[in-house]
């Protein structure tokens, strides 16, 4: 079968466009910038230079196609306008090209973000509803609105389009020599000692393996203008980053913020303080709990244990650190931060804060 990977120099992308290749299929991948094609190195691939944005290149990659992938997105809050129009405007290029090539089935990565958050005690499904006036996070709304018009363009033009939905995808990257992108961040700032807080809300943690393995499955088995949630086990931070610590061996004090802490990161924002780490802790800090179930039962995924994926995290960036390949970090808030919680814990100053934590039954120091 010939396949065309769009975003296959991107952490999920590359492992979607390995797995395609090693069970045989002929695998096209696009590019804007062939320097990036380190991340698929030993893949056998045709490489095509195209942009997603772009209707005439992406027709020359897709012609004689069979199935596009369409993995390419920008996790990421800015430039804004840049991440709006790989997000939301992307996904309708692809489904409307593809009609155009006559490929009859196009896989869209989304995002459990495209769903929004869980409500009450339970984990969101497919059919949960999105906030109607959406979450005010660029991320999250720019997944939401590339799903809806690409499954609504693809009813119009007659085109099979299945939407996956990963949650947060940890593990290594398929070419290992390299360090990690945005959702693997986490685990190499806290090794390397440079995670001053977590917000303890839930998450839901996969393994890009597994995200990979659901993406296959939603191409060959997915029911045309369907969503599937492609997640793991849901967890707290505070037990994502135990699990970390214990893995790795390593323990560093960390502040524990509680979810309420958004609705501080929300006023900050409208008062326009220019602190990044504001997005941070507004898209950490709402319930992203998940089920795969329909994934289960329909596709006949089934995802690792949590703490497979954590130790394949923890050893694949530990490698990294011993053999110096992680860039220098380009923002030092967080080493200003972090040195502050290392010093406050040495004098002694988190003490009110555990005391506190233990007083009201929540974590506050880590």
């Amino acid at each position: 079968m010939r396949v065309c990977v769009t975003g296959a120099t991107g952490y999920v992308g590359a492992h979607v466009a390995a797995r395609l290749a090693q069970r045989g299929d002929e695998v096209r991948v696009t590019v804007r910038d062939r320097r990036r094609l380190t991340a698929l190195a030993g893949c056998d691939v045709e490489v095509f230079d195209a942009d997603v944005l772009d209707r005439r290149s992406m027709r020359h990659a897709l012609e004689g196609c069979d199935v596009l992938f369409h993995a390419a997105g920008m996790v990421a809050s800015r430039p804004r306008r840049q991440v709006w129009r790989v997000n939301a405007v992307g996904p309708r290029v692809a489904v409307e090209t593809a009609a155009q090539c006559g490929v009859p089935r196009v896989v869209v990565t989304s995002s459990v973000a495209s769903i929004g958050p869980a409500s009450g005690d339970r984990a969101a499904t497919e059919r949960n509803p999105y906030p109607e006036s959406g979450t005010g996070l660029l991320y999250t709304d720019s997944k939401y609105e590339g799903e809806r018009v690409a499954l609504a363009h693809a009813e119009r033009l007659g085109v099979d389009v299945v939407s996956v939905c990963p949650s947060y995808v940890l593990g290594p990257a398929f070419n290992r020599m390299l360090p990690g992108e945005t959702s693997t961040r986490i685990v190499a700032n806290y090794l390397r000692g440079r995670l001053p807080a977590i917000v303890d809300a839930y998450t839901n943690v996969v393994d890009v393996e597994d995200v990979a393995d659901g993406h296959l499955r939603a191409a060959d088995r997915g029911r045309a203008g369907e969503r599937y949630i492609i997640g793991g086990e849901n967890l707290r931070w505070s037990e994502v980053i135990e699990k970390v610590a214990r893995i790795s061996g390593k323990r560093h004090p960390l502040l524990v913020l509680p979810p309420e802490i958004a609705g501080v990161a929300d006023a900050l924002k409208r008062a326009g303080v220019p602190f990044g780490i504001l997005e941070g802790i507004r898209l950490m800090a709402p319930d992203w709990r998940y089920s795969s179930a329909k994934a289960r039962r329909e596709l006949g995924y089934a995802p690792r244990d949590a703490n497979e994926t954590l130790k394949r995290t923890v050893d694949w960036y530990q490698e990294l650190i011993e053999d110096d390949r992680l860039a220098a970090p380009k923002s030092r808030s967080f080493d200003v931060m972090t040195a502050g919680v290392r010093t406050a814990d040495r004098f002694g100053l988190l003490l009110p804060l555990r005391a506190a934590g233990q007083m009201t039954g929540r974590r506050t120091v880590l």
